[in-house]
């Protein structure tokens, strides 16, 4: 059945007024889930550090596992060289085995200049480590204290959100889809998520800007959907400024003098 405008606009205002509760509830909440949202990755962020670092670790053990492999097998070398020294039959063997020799010795002081090189590099690593570990704990704790705090807010009003949402679900099944398209457009574009407005004091309810008396008729005959034509909200009412009548101010009673 086609709706009319009236109950178009009444149907808006109704969930105009719902998402408008939500706001207060989410209002509440204030910049809590953002701030718990960033500390989340922020202390995800440290833990990738964290775990690089480990892996740079394992990569520098590594080194110093080989090098020490690769100074063992250099001094079984340095050995068999020796012992081939003793049984060369000229010079030119003889000094051929002297640079092997002489070789595998620069090998050993270059594996243990790595070997110390590493350590110090591990050194370096694990006090990064203790340093991350060190903020990543002070900002567990800043993460636990908001999580607390926006769960305490999150169970106080979740009983009341959750009626809402219900309600808004049904509110929604009032209006046609282009027109909640409609809708959500102006309620995502406007600033305090104000759709819907009625016309107070001969103004928008959203802008503020003065809405001409003949448009104001027209938003009273509930004729046709309108607009502002400043803020592009949909302007659902008139509300008529009640004016409160002061009682007539008794005149006080003069009395005259006697003249003596």
């Amino acid at each position: 059945m086609e709706r009319t405008v009236a109950q178009k606009l009444d149907a808006l205002t109704k969930l105009q007024e719902i998402d408008s509760q939500l706001d207060e509830l989410k209002k509440v909440r204030g910049a809590l889930p953002e701030e718990v949202g960033d500390l989340e990755d922020e202390i995800a962020g440290y833990q990738t550090r964290i775990d690089k670092f480990n892996e740079d670790l394992k990569g520098l053990e590594q080194d110093i596992s080989e090098s020490k492999q690769a100074i063992k097998d250099s001094e079984k070398l340095i050995k068999r060289y020796e012992e081939q020294q003793m049984n060369v039959r000229n010079n030119r063997e003889y000094d051929a085995i002297s640079k092997e020799i002489e070789l595998q010795k620069l090998e050993i002081q270059i594996r243990e200049k790595r070997i110390k090189e590493s350590h110090r590099k591990i050194e370096l690593k694990k006090e990064e480590i203790d340093a991350t570990n060190a903020i990543a704990s002070e900002r567990q704790k800043d993460l636990d204290s908001k999580k607390k705090e926006l769960d305490s807010i999150l169970n106080e009003s979740q009983e009341d959100e959750r009626e809402l949402e219900d309600g808004r679900n049904e509110a929604v099944k009032d209006i046609e889809e282009r027109l909640y398209k409609s809708y959500q457009r102006i309620r995502t574009n406007a600033r305090n998520g104000l759709a819907v407005v009625p016309v107070k004091r001969d103004a928008c309810g959203g802008c503020f800007n003065i809405v001409p008396p003949q448009r104001q008729a027209d938003i009273r005959d509930r004729k046709k959907l309108i607009v502002c034509e400043h803020c592009g909200r949909i302007l659902a009412d008139v509300e008529d400024e009640i004016v409160v009548e002061e009682p007539p101010k008794k005149k006080r009673k003069t009395t005259k003098k006697k003249s003596s």
